[in-house]
């Protein structure tokens, strides 16, 4: 599978802004109250660069998933602000966070999500359909190309491997152009080959576009494709690595384990 991006209108490829794409500010999230109160995430500060494709890692239990969805407005916190951009999001109501997830946020799941009774075609514009948005007909064209889509069109995803089901979904996030893109273990459901796959044009879509990918994985070489792994223990970022290899990662995650 080829990754020969060109950029689309408006944006120049891998160019990296100042403002970060998401940031969260003494972000705390807990679950219950009391004697049972559950401490998910504990004052959190980080920022993800525009344009870069960071990885949040950490032991079972550790607050990854829960960081990214309330970076992504898909579950609130309990005190701090998260913003998108320059746009606060944590004092949004449920319309206006329905509308900002549309218009500005795409997702890639480790089940996929797609709806069985739609094409591959119909999945991926989904999203735009909903939001009343015509597709930029050329873009959508080049992002199947470049995920090798082209004769998978018209097969719904009963008839599609795991792999190709889950690069409809990464097609489905991109080709509305969002900010930021987050994926949850986006490859937990894929044989290694297809893995790659599907990390290879994440990568790709970062650099040769500027496409900003947050994801969370607990696989360290799936981290090693990210220009940056955050790590989390306890609900806290107790570290970072920059330009990651499988097996810095991997000694990373062992020393947060023991």
């Amino acid at each position: 599978m080829t990754s020969t991006f060109t950029d689309p209108p408006g944006r120049a490829g891998g160019a990296v802004a100042a403002t970060p794409a998401v940031t969260a500010e003494g972000v705390s999230k807990v679950y219950g109250a009391g004697d049972a109160a559950v401490h998910a995430l504990r004052g959190v500060g980080v920022a993800f660069a525009r344009g870069a494709f960071t990885a949040i890692m950490g032991p079972s239990g550790s607050g990854k998933s829960t960081l990214m969805h309330c970076l992504a407005g898909l579950d609130t916190v309990t005190s701090g602000r998260i913003l998108l951009g320059d746009a606060e999001i944590t004092g949004m109501g449920d319309r206006q966070l329905t509308m900002l997830r549309r218009d500005r946020v795409g997702f890639v799941f480790q089940a996929f999500n797609l709806l069985p009774t739609l094409t591959a075609e119909q999945n991926i514009l989904l999203p735009l359909d909903l939001a009343g948005r015509k597709p930029d007909r050329a873009w959508f064209e080049q992002v199947v190309d470049v995920l090798g889509l082209r004769d998978r069109l018209r097969h719904r995803p009963s008839e599609l491997s795991g792999g190709q089901q889950q690069r409809v979904a990464c097609a489905r996030a991109i080709v509305a152009r969002p900010e930021v893109i987050f994926a949850d273990e986006p490859t937990g459901n894929l044989d290694s080959r297809a893995g790659a796959e599907v990390l290879g044009f994440l990568r790709a879509s970062v650099r040769e576009m500027g496409q900003t990918i947050v994801m969370v994985t607990h696989d360290p070489v799936a981290a090693s494709y990210a220009d940056r792994v955050v790590f989390l223990r306890d609900g806290e970022i107790v570290s970072e690595i920059v330009g990651p290899t499988p097996g810095a990662v991997l000694d990373r995650l062992k020393s947060l384990e023991a």
